[in-house]
């Protein structure tokens, strides 16, 4: 996993002083026996609180997201993911860059997430003139 450095500056105070077991922590302790029981990788082994599941992720940036939000929903996880790529795509990364990030199986499932519009197909096409690469900038 990558992570860029404001997000690395704030790995500290999700482990305090940890150094085994998941990053993200639910808010409760996990159970320790019966059919709920997490495996133990899945346990912090200082505090005894499971791994946060995705869906209770979901929603504390659904909560913490929704006074940002226009429409005062808060935004999915999934679309962080998709505002991610698409910066990344204005930015000018290429697919296989984009693909790389994602870790989508296909090139062409990017197209979901990525739409660039009618000023990078104007740019791109800029960019490929020959007649254009000649003259001096």
């Amino acid at each position: 996993m990558h992570w860029a450095t404001p997000t690395a500056r704030l790995l500290p105070r999700l482990v305090t002083g940890r150094t085994a077991g998941p990053v993200f922590l639910a808010d409760r302790r996990a159970p320790s026996s019966g059919r709920r029981a997490p495996a133990s990788g899945d346990v912090c082994p200082v505090t005894g609180r499971g791994r946060l599941s995705y869906p209770r992720a979901e929603y504390l940036f659904k909560t913490a997201s929704a006074e940002l939000d226009p429409h005062r929903q808060g935004w999915t996880l999934h679309q962080l993911r998709h505002s991610a790529l698409q910066h990344l795509a204005q930015a000018g990364r290429t697919a296989p860059e984009l693909q790389a990030k994602s870790r989508h199986q296909h090139l062409a499932s990017l197209g979901r997430y990525v739409r660039l519009g009618e000023e990078t197909s104007a740019r791109i096409t800029a960019e490929a003139d020959p007649i254009q690469r000649r003259r001096p900038r």
